[in-house]
């Protein structure tokens, strides 16, 4: 009885141990991926953040190069321009550069796109 009991629990083992090692296999694989996805999204999101800086950079660059050109001119015309840039200038000053978090970063981002669209094509 014992000689079949003893076969019965290495025939138990053999089979439980596949089951093993998948379920081991899996966690591993799972960590592993959890790391790789991790890396992998911090890269892209400094990638990302880099591209969307180097925008809102040449944006405030553009606008604070036009209002200096427009500070000798007194005229109206070029006094709403003026404003316009101004307005520009608040816009990316106030736009929130260190929290990723902000839930309306891409809505103003899309404003401050929009708003130098106007005054680009304006001049």
């Amino acid at each position: 009885m014992e000689a079949a009991a003893a076969g019965r629990d290495m025939f138990e083992e053999i089979v439980m141990a596949e089951e093993r090692f998948h379920g081991e296999g899996y966690q591993e694989g799972y960590a592993d991926g959890s790391h790789v996805g991790v890396v992998e999204g911090r890269r892209y999101g400094s990638l990302l953040g880099a591209k969307i800086g180097s925008e809102i950079g040449f944006y405030l660059g553009f606008a604070l190069t036009w209002q200096c050109l427009f500070q000798k001119c007194t005229d109206e015309k070029n006094n709403k321009k003026r404003r316009a840039l101004d307005y520009l200038i608040r816009m990316i000053q106030k736009f929130p550069y260190e929290d990723p978090t902000y839930d309306k970063l891409q809505e103003d981002l899309e404003k401050i796109r929009g708003k130098f669209k106007q005054r680009h094509t304006a001049f």
